[in-house]
């Protein structure tokens, strides 16, 4: 897919670009969706709690002008964009996977977080100090944490997990499922019985697709 030779380009550049915390390495590890989806700790959600605000996004954390949300778009561009002062960025073609979708120019375009902040909060992160908080939001470690996507789609999606919500395009979906699953395990988040048993689901038609992540 377009979406993985994306990716695959933006990798070398994207691990570079350090957490806001300071974390101990760990290795890199991959294994089948099926067996990745099992790996992932079952518990009971809350929503308790949760403000989006909680999770502070969209910073420039190296401090180049260029915010989180711009980075994404610079890594994940197809035709690369002109970024004017402010880090402001005009033209560029960027492939939305969810409904395989070429978009021109960055207004048509929103910044997915892979599992949404308000899952995530469900997931553990309500547990988590607000620095690794922030971090989560502004991943740009893992090329899979963050995606450009149309804002239609993105907000359709909303905070939904799987059990609610797929990519429309059909030859999306293995790719979304080991994205999704992907930053659960980077994270340590959880995952609700409903849930599980939903991926368990989806994986069966995904034999051949491998989940890849490094924790965080």
């Amino acid at each position: 897919m377009v979406k993985t030779t994306v990716h695959a380009l933006a990798a070398a550049a994207l691990a570079l670009l350090p957490l806001t915390t300071a974390a101990p390495a760990h290795a890199a590890e991959t294994l089948r969706l099926h067996d990745a989806v099992e790996a992932l700790p079952q518990a009971a959600e809350s929503r308790d709690g949760y403000e989006r605000t909680k999770f502070k996004h969209w910073i420039d954390e190296d401090k180049d002008g260029c915010n989180t949300r711009a980075e994404v778009l610079l890594a994940e561009a197809i035709t690369p964009p002109t970024a004017g002062p402010g880090c402001k960025l005009n033209g560029g073609t960027w492939l939305s996977y969810y409904d395989d979708k070429v978009v021109d120019g960055p207004a048509g375009l929103d910044i997915d977080h892979m599992v949404p902040l308000a899952e995530a909060w469900d997931s553990g992160a309500s547990q988590w100090t607000a620095a690794r908080r922030q971090a989560y939001a502004n991943d740009l470690a893992a090329d899979r944490s963050l995606v450009a996507v149309t804002a239609k789609t993105n907000r359709q999606k909303a905070d939904q997990d799987p059990a609610d919500w797929m990519p429309p395009a059909t030859d999306a979906r293995c790719t979304y499922l080991s994205d999704w699953v992907s930053t659960k395990l980077r994270w340590s988040l959880t995952v609700d019985r409903r849930e599980r048993d939903t991926l368990r689901q989806l994986a069966a038609s995904c034999e051949n697709t491998d989940v890849e992540y490094e924790r965080a």
